[in-house]
């Protein structure tokens, strides 16, 4: 199992698959979007927002296209490892949305805008050849 090391991704996985034997790594390439000043930030504010945030970073944060390049990183050293084997991630929506990007060709400028649709889990086929250039 690969986390964010951020405290509400590592709780949710010792509260889900505590005790149950499996490795579990920390990653701070799976963490959420620094969103910088507005960390913190009501939902409705920062989706107001996320589309001029695609390329250019949040004040004193990241944009949603370097979040991409961090869980492309991760990706890239996720499948020279683990290649052929199932894994586990554990993250945030933006790194979802850089899954999506990567592994799916969706866009960013749809994924921000698009209305959250929660479900018990995502699966992806990891193909590190296939994986975009940026």
């Amino acid at each position: 199992m690969f986390v964010s090391d951020l405290r509400r991704a590592v709780q949710t996985v010792e509260l889900a698959f505590g005790g149950i034997g499996l490795p579990v790594y920390q990653d701070r390439r799976l963490r959420e979007c620094n969103y910088g000043e507005l960390n913190g930030c009501s939902v409705e504010v920062l989706a107001a927002v996320r589309r001029r945030h695609i390329d250019e970073p949040f004040p004193g944060g990241q944009s949603y296209r370097q979040v991409v390049a961090a869980t492309r990183d991760f990706l890239l050293d996720v499948g020279g490892a683990w290649d052929g084997r199932r894994v586990l991630v554990v993250a945030h929506s933006a790194n979802r949305w850089a899954f999506e990007c990567l592994l799916n060709g969706a866009r960013l400028e749809d994924l921000v805008d698009a209305p959250f649709r929660w479900q018990a889990g995502w699966s992806y086929i990891l193909d590190t050849s296939k994986l975009p250039e940026l």
